[in-house]
């Protein structure tokens, strides 16, 4: 079942609302006002909203120089723009300047469909992950999301949104309470966990439960904030099953299976399985073709279990 409101109209009502209480609160676009859902916050406050036009760097730097000033920017476009295209800017103008900017790249990973590979980000959480005192987080539905931007704001640092723009798949109840820092267990297992974030939760409580018909009793952890990680309740799901599968609309590499293959690695090692993209550009397709060709699906999810089950009793490599 698909939320009630768009991810974006989610932002957008939950900027008003922000805005209305704190006048510190601004926001910056790059000309996609409308596919970001912003533009109602440009009507309410034209004097707090700012369109830099098609100049995604420009932007980041103008929000920098505004935090100086005790302002708390939101910059929005899409998640490559936001992320690959003004990189340095963001490195150096924000987080080395320890500035109080928020960025939120929209449309991640397959959710870009039609766009194709130019604006297909698998990459945008790792590089951003690569940036020291910035916090990379990925809300999974409405109620998340809602609950998760005053958090946000109120942090005092650098925060990147990776956010999708369309209806999500519905998990949690509205007025559902998230804590920005803590992954969120949605149900405990003995065999395997599955961690996960964003549009993978749904796919990932979809093999959960085909897998539960078949004899296997499988967790499921939504690591919403890829960083910082929420290392105690990785771990704790590592102790309880003995192994896991991490699931992402990102590249394995540098992505959320990359950090929770670090813990591991570090602390307590347990066989791990990653589905994510591997290696490869995205192309243009609708997203349930996409998850397929790129084997992010709920199939590739249930493979991943069965293979990390068979490490862990030492049936396989």
């Amino acid at each position: 079942m698909l939320d009630n409101r768009e991810m974006r109209q989610v932002y957008c009502d939950k900027l008003l609302e922000m805005a209305k209480n704190n006048a510190n609160i601004i926001i910056f676009e790059a000309d996609l006002m409308k596919g970001s859902g912003t533009e109602r916050f440009f009507k309410e406050y034209p004097d707090r909203a700012f369109d830099v036009g098609v100049a995604e760097a420009n932007m980041v730097t103008v929000a920098a120089g505004m935090s100086t000033y005790g302002k708390i920017p939101f910059c929005t476009t899409f998640a490559p723009f936001a992320t690959r295209r003004c990189y340095d800017q963001i490195f150096i103008s924000v987080a080395y300047a320890q500035r109080n900017v928020k960025i939120t790249g929209t449309d991640p990973g397959i959710t870009a469909e039609i766009n194709g590979g130019t604006h297909m980000p698998f990459e945008d959480m790792g590089i951003m992950r690569n940036i020291p005192t910035m916090v990379c987080v990925e809300p999974t539905d409405e109620a998340m999301l809602d609950s998760l931007m005053p958090q946000i704001a109120a942090h005092n640092g650098p925060v990147y949104i990776r956010l999708f723009r369309k209806k999500a798949e519905k998990i949690y109840e509205t007025g559902e309470k998230f804590d920005l820092f803590k992954a969120k267990s949605i149900k405990k297992g003995k065999d395997c966990t599955i961690v996960c974030s964003g549009i993978m939760v749904s796919k990932a409580i979809a093999a959960e439960q085909e897998l539960l018909k078949q004899g296997y009793d499988v967790g499921i952890l939504n690591v919403a904030t890829w960083k910082p990680l929420d290392k105690q309740a990785i771990l704790e799901s590592a102790k309880e099953t003995g192994c896991l599968v991490t699931a992402e609309n990102h590249s394995i590499i540098n992505g959320l299976g990359s950090a929770v293959a670090e813990l591991l690695c570090e602390v307590s090692p347990v066989p791990l399985k990653r589905v994510g993209v591997r290696d490869i550009f995205g192309e243009v397709g609708k997203m349930d073709y996409l998850e397929k060709k790129l084997q992010i699906s709920a199939a590739d999810i249930i493979d991943a279990v069965k293979n990390a089950i068979e490490m862990k009793n030492g049936k396989a490599l």
